[in-house]
């Protein structure tokens, strides 16, 4: 039986206002210019030359510069890899392949798509989390890999 725990000596406020900026920005997206905020399809678009809009630009900008904004008042966390390069690749193909496979990522269907209580997303969501647990499982007690 797994047992979840958090760790209540490193959680900080700081992860309950990322949350609500996350939010915030979700709703002023959708409410303001009627699009929502998948970070897979808003980067998607942005790969296709046809036409790039400002908003999609400013969104993964945003991504990029508010951990430096966050590393100018607070240090950074440190970044450990417990793993080989080949399979982060392999990983991160993998999510790219599921990301089209299942017409979104995590933040457009978990957090967009549910609040707006689409059926789809429930299915999407429950099908990313059943196979992460899966691949947890099968990387860490099967193969060892994790």
């Amino acid at each position: 039986m797994m047992n979840i725990q958090i760790d209540w000596q490193v959680f900080t406020p700081i992860s309950l206002i990322g949350g609500l900026l996350l939010g915030a920005a979700t709703v002023i997206l959708l409410l303001g210019i009627g699009r929502i905020a998948g970070i897979s399809g808003i980067f998607s678009s942005l790969l296709k030359p046809k036409r790039v809009e400002a908003w999609q630009v400013l969104f993964i900008v945003g991504l990029v510069v508010s951990p430096l904004l966050y590393g100018l008042v607070r240090p950074l966390p440190a970044i450990e890899m417990s793993t080989s390069l080949p399979l982060l690749i392999g990983a991160g193909l993998l999510v790219g392949f599921g990301t089209r496979l299942g017409s979104g990522c995590t933040s457009g269907h978990g957090i967009c798509g549910n609040a707006r209580l689409s059926p789809r997303s429930m299915v999407a969501t429950v099908t990313f989390m059943l196979f992460g647990m899966v691949t947890v499982y099968v990387g860490r007690h099967l193969l060892g890999l994790i």
